[in-house]
C-alpha cells in the first residue's frame, strides 16, 4: 500500500465517504493476549478508537511517507480498475467500534489513533517536523 501511496497510485474514489478503521500491530498482541486470557469469548473488534475517513487518513499517510497527495477520481472511473467492492470500501464503507474489546476484555490500544499507529509503524516521530530516511532517499514529514 505505501508503494501505492508514493507513487500517487491510492487516489481518493467518488465521494469520499468511506470510513476505515486500523489497528498497530502492537495492539493487535495486546488484544489477542487479553482475549485468551479466561473472560468472555465471542467476537471482537480489535481496532484504535478513531475511525477515518479515506479523505482523512490517506492524504495523511501521503505526507508522512513524504509522497504528493493522492488524487481524486469519480467512483465510475475507479470501476473498472478496482471492481464494486473496491469502490463500495472506498466510498461507502464504515468504521468499526473496539467498545466490546475494551470493555469486555479490558483493553485499549496503545496507540488510540491512526496517525499515532502510521507515525509509529512507519517509524516517523510523533513531532510534525523533521525528516527520515527510507530506502537511502529523505523524506521531509
Amino acid at each position: 500500500m505505501l508503494r501505492l501511496v508514493r507513487d500517487r497510485r491510492l487516489p481518493i474514489v467518488g465521494g469520499c465517504g468511506g470510513v476505515w478503521s486500523f489497528i498497530h500491530v502492537d495492539d493487535v498482541a495486546s488484544a489477542t493476549a487479553a482475549a485468551v486470557t479466561p473472560g468472555p469469548s465471542g467476537l471482537y473488534n480489535i481496532v484504535d478508537d478513531e475511525p477515518a475517513a479515506v479523505a482523512e487518513w490517506l492524504p495523511e499517510l501521503a505526507r508522512i511517507v513524504g509522497a504528493r497527495p493522492p488524487l481524486r477520481v469519480p467512483a465510475w472511473v475507479a470501476r473498472p480498475m478496482i471492481g464494486v467492492f473496491g469502490v463500495t470500501w472506498m466510498t461507502a464503507s464504515r468504521g468499526s467500534s473496539n467498545e466490546k474489546a475494551k470493555a469486555l476484555l479490558e483493553w485499549s490500544p496503545r496507540y488510540s489513533s491512526w496517525r499515532e499507529g502510521f507515525r509509529s509503524g512507519l517509524g516517523v516521530p510523533a513531532t510534525s517536523g523533521g525528516t527520515r530516511k527510507s530506502g537511502g532517499t529523505e523524506h521531509s514529514v
